[in-house]
């Protein structure tokens, strides 16, 4: 049985729509649930109008492929309309609507995501996704190349669910079908790529599904620029956090800024990206003076990510985090009061402060740097 804020209040509108998809695959993984997708036998009319029947707000968010959303004690629910592919193009689908459980979960990706269960707990498995989530086993439904040429998007989820579920060998037929038409994820748009990527690297053991995109030739075509798997394996094995940007940080090898234009990374991204990569100089025998120096110029996060990219070091980041970061206490005015005219000499006069505080460790008070000012200016 699947239990959900807001769902007993779904069904008691719609009896006859079923969960279908990751909240039945997850349920059965003994994996907490983020959210529930639904499938039901009536047209988007229908389902609007027995929701507002109920007093429930509908928003018709994709009419045209059947999707209503339901919102539902603080929750979103989104109902489909049962469907059949009439044409597909290797990305999106022509549909029709139908009533048929069966024709509706055929047409889905993977076995263990073609699952639907219904308000008494009855689960329906029409092609042996129960058998193969408990096997750990990622397989197509029906044929895989046909599946893949659908979508070509399904190569990146293979490898993002066999990431999460996969325990063993992966299926043969997959691999196959995966290998042979591998170039299809050239045609996807980079958004959804590094959406994928982001999703397999937040795995928990993401390492086997790397691996397998690296001989199958698929992160050749994600990440031209350059990969380095058994770095990312070395960070994971000295016990790094879970942490996407940080795995990325170790993966990528090529230029960050041709990475970031191609794949359409956010600037927040690139920048952490970036920074991340920047050799750690910071060893872990550091003083506490040197680690007030590396905190004035740089974040705690940002020094913590480049230890974790050099070693096992947990003191040295507990360190970090402990360590307020010190800030200057200087600043212009405070020589403009001094009667130090505005100009470039102020800058001068300030960066030479700045360093006499970092080389002191920044323990210098504002009092101290405007003493040390005013001996710059006598001399």
């Amino acid at each position: 049985m699947i239990i959900f804020p807001g769902l007993d209040v779904l069904w008691a509108a719609l009896p006859e729509a079923r969960v279908v998809g990751g909240a039945v695959r997850d349920t059965l993984a003994g994996k907490p649930l983020a959210d529930v997708d639904m499938a039901s036998p009536l047209s988007p009319d229908e389902v609007m109008a027995r929701l507002s029947a109920a007093r429930l707000k509908s928003i018709p968010t994709g009419l045209a492929h059947g999707t209503v959303t339901a919102l539902v004690a603080g929750q979103h629910f989104e109902i489909t309309t049962l469907r059949r592919d009439v044409e597909t193009d290797g990305r999106h689908a022509l549909v029709a609507f139908t009533d048929d459980w069966q024709e509706d979960a055929a047409r889905r990706d993977f076995t263990i995501n073609a699952m639907s269960m219904d308000r008494t707990g009855t689960l329906y498995d029409y092609f042996g996704g129960v058998a193969d989530l408990q096997a750990g086993v990622v397989r197509f439904v029906g044929d895989a190349h046909t599946r893949i040429t659908e979508d070509y998007l399904r190569i990146l989820r293979f490898f993002r669910f066999f990431a999460r579920y996969t325990s063993g060998a992966p299926d043969a037929a997959a691999i196959a079908a995966i290998e042979e038409l591998r170039d299809g994820v050239l045609l996807l748009s980079a958004e959804r790529v590094w959406s994928e990527v982001k999703r397999i690297l937040a795995a928990e053991s993401p390492i086997a599904a790397l691996q397998l995109m690296h001989s199958t030739g698929v992160w050749a075509r994600v990440l031209p620029e350059g990969f380095d798997v058994p770095r990312l394996a070395a960070l994971i094995a000295r016990g790094a956090p879970v942490d996407v940007m940080l795995r990325a940080a170790a993966l990528f090898t090529g230029e960050i800024e041709t990475i970031a234009g191609r794949l359409k990374l956010s600037n927040e991204e690139a920048e952490i990206l970036q920074s991340w990569q920047i050799p750690n100089a910071l060893p872990p025998t550091a003083s506490d003076a040197d680690l007030r120096r590396a905190l004035a110029d740089t974040e705690a996060p940002t020094l913590i990510a480049r230890s974790w990219m050099s070693g096992n070091w947990p003191e040295l980041r507990t360190r970090l985090a402990a360590t307020p970061r010190p800030i200057f206490p200087l600043q212009g005015r405070d020589l403009t009061e001094l009667g130090i005219p505005q100009g470039p000499r102020i800058g001068k006069i300030l960066a030479a402060v700045r360093h006499w505080w970092l080389d002191g460790g920044c323990i210098a008070s504002h009092e101290d740097c405007r003493a040390q000012a005013l001996l710059i200016v006598v001399k």
